[in-house]
């Protein structure tokens, strides 16, 4: 008797969208980025009914730009990159849906809280539940396949999701509770993960990148990199946050921020070359890294200069959670649809240039010209505004469309 192996069914999803996590959380995050800093203008300049006395609507804005639009950032990149890491299947489908649909209700409650249709505290008990099922949902997939394979080298990757979803719980439990110092702790926390996995994502994807680019133009480059500047990043960036989050301590705040700073620009040294600037998908990613070193020195410097904690803050926020998301998703939404990524989208380069505006006006030009601050502050929230709506334009078509090499993805 002869056994015969039928070939095993092609996966299929109800719609292009949900083939693969990237699509989906991509296109939510670009919408939202949009939605969430529109109201937050309004919110910001006191145009609505938002509960201050259940939320300081400052950790409204931060919540939502952390937990909503980076973290779906990264569900859309991790859901993707450790099936290609693991060759363990990710969710894709119905499946992607559902986790997908939990980051969606807990957005729309926050959206719904910051134009003041809370009633009590039901809005937020509902994005809690929802939340904590997405987190939880994702870093369950991430876990499973990681385990799976035995691939232990992504623990730390691992680590900062479980501690991901620590935050996000003492963000409620500071809201539930009336205790906005655990809520700022809940905020800041999930902030720096986000940095500490935008630095270790960052120093993998970033010089393949660079050399796949420039190999396409027939430049053989090998971009450096070390395992002391990893070692050395890690310890002073762990060290820095830690301290600016607990122990305020300002010689100890300053000589960790440069550390970080000096590791990261020898290392950007090393992955530099001058024919990046020809290419927006690389200049793009190049620039977010110098901008979080900028960044680091922008904190080094505030104790001593007396400037606003906050301007390092967003300054750190813009570059590496803004301008390097931006420039990740404008790369990988091109190259997982199979699309040609050395002739991306024309607009790329007004988006990156709208992104670099949002960086400067927000962070540096308050600095300079303190007395004009409501006007930095509303033109990189237009700038903001602008990129996404651009990037939405340019990527929503890519993202919803089959491959166009008729492949599943």
């Amino acid at each position: 008797m002869h056994t015969i192996n039928l070939p095993s069914k092609p996966p299929s999803s109800p719609h292009p969208i949900l083939n693969l996590s990237f699509r989906v959380f991509f296109s939510g995050a670009a919408v939202f980025a949009v939605l969430i800093m529109t109201l937050w203008s309004f919110v910001f300049t006191g145009h609505t009914d938002i509960a201050a006395q259940t939320l300081n609507p400052l950790y409204w804005h931060g919540h939502e730009m952390i937990y909503g639009y980076a973290l779906a950032v990264v569900a859309g990149f991790l859901l993707t990159a450790v099936q290609t890491w693991t060759g363990v299947k990710m969710p894709y489908g119905y499946k992607l849906l559902a986790i997908f649909s939990y980051w969606l209700i807990a957005r729309l409650s926050w959206l719904a809280f910051g134009l003041g249709l809370d009633i009590g505290a039901g809005l937020l008990l509902l994005a809690a539940t929802f939340d904590m099922l997405f987190v939880a949902s994702m870093a369950w997939v991430v876990f499973r396949a990681v385990l799976q394979v035995k691939q232990y080298k992504q623990m730390g990757i691992l680590a900062k999701l479980a501690l991901l979803t620590l935050g996000n719980g003492l963000c409620y439990w500071g809201i539930f509770a009336n205790d906005m110092t655990v809520t700022k702790i809940g905020v800041y926390l999930g902030f720096y993960l986000i940095i500490g996995l935008v630095l270790t994502i960052g120093r993998r994807v970033v010089p393949f990148f660079i050399e796949r680019g420039l190999a396409y133009d027939g430049i053989d480059v090998k971009v450096r990199n070390s395992k002391w500047q990893d070692v050395l990043s890690l310890v002073f960036f762990l060290t820095f946050f830690i301290t600016d989050l607990f122990y305020p301590n300002k010689y100890l705040l300053t000589i960790t921020a440069l550390g970080v700073a000096i590791v990261n620009l020898i290392r950007l040294a090393g992955w530099y070359h001058p024919k990046i600037w020809q290419k927006p998908l690389l200049w793009s990613l190049y620039l977010a890294f110098f901008g979080m070193c900028l960044s680091f020195i922008l904190y080094a410097l505030q104790p001593w200069l007396g400037f606003s904690h906050s301007l390092a803050v967003h300054a750190l926020s813009i570059a590496g959670v803004g301008m390097m998301t931006l420039a990740m998703m404008a790369r990988v939404s091109l190259g997982h649809t199979g699309r040609n990524i050395h002739q991306p989208p024309k607009m790329v380069n007004v988006m990156f240039a709208l992104m670099v505006l949002v960086f400067v006006s927000r962070a540096f030009l308050p600095i300079i010209a303190v007395e004009h601050y409501l006007l930095w502050v509303m033109i990189a929230q237009g700038a903001w505004i602008s990129c996404f709506v651009l990037f939405c334009i340019s990527y929503l078509p890519i993202l919803s469309k089959p491959r166009p090499d008729g492949l599943f993805g």
